[in-house]
């Protein structure tokens, strides 16, 4: 073997090795059955998962971010164990780009359910590969069956007293009625 062969062979082993972190930036208020099948989903793709618990003061949310990080842990936890994939659950209120940065994502992961929110994840995309260009984006289509499920939706039927079990998982349902 050639001596550039042994060094090519050598880079591919060494990017084999990296670890490929995915981030799943959200804020989750409150967690759904949607969110819960991407990140199911999400965790095929890469090695480790950060949720990303967004502190968006300006979406008003009805959870407090302790309370949002501990639905979500419970999610992840059900994952990982059926994944085998560790996933960490990270509170941030900063730069989407620079979160991914300091966590060392290498793949955003994002849900489009329908033509609206493809709109809006086009601009960020463009963005934030202004700001790094190294930070793919990944998008995943919802489920079918997870199409029509929007936080805001939840809280609304929630609030005037609508079944939501078929929306969120059995510990958010609780929580939910709980601020009713």
């Amino acid at each position: 073997m050639t001596g550039l062969a042994m060094i090519v062979l050598a880079v591919m082993g060494a990017r084999r090795m990296t670890k490929r972190i995915g981030l799943y930036p959200g804020t989750f208020d409150p967690l759904t059955r949607g969110h819960g099948d991407l990140i199911e989903r999400a965790v095929k793709l890469v090695d480790e998962l950060v949720i990303g618990v967004a502190i968006n003061r300006d979406k008003n949310p009805l959870f407090s971010l302790e309370e949002r990080v501990g639905m979500a842990e419970q999610e992840a936890a059900r994952i990982t164990k059926a994944s085998g994939v560790p996933i960490r659950v990270t509170p941030f209120e900063i730069l989407l780009m620079k979160f991914a940065e300091d966590v060392g994502a290498s793949i955003i992961i994002r849900g489009l359910r329908a033509v609206s929110d493809f709109e809006y994840e086009f601009q960020m995309v463009g963005m934030n590969q202004a700001l790094n260009d190294e930070i793919e984006t990944v998008f995943l289509m919802a489920d079918a069956r997870y199409q029509s499920i929007a936080s805001r939706l939840v809280k609304e039927i929630a609030r005037l007293g609508g079944n939501i079990d078929t929306f969120v998982p059995v510990h958010v349902a609780k929580r939910l009625r709980d601020k009713f």
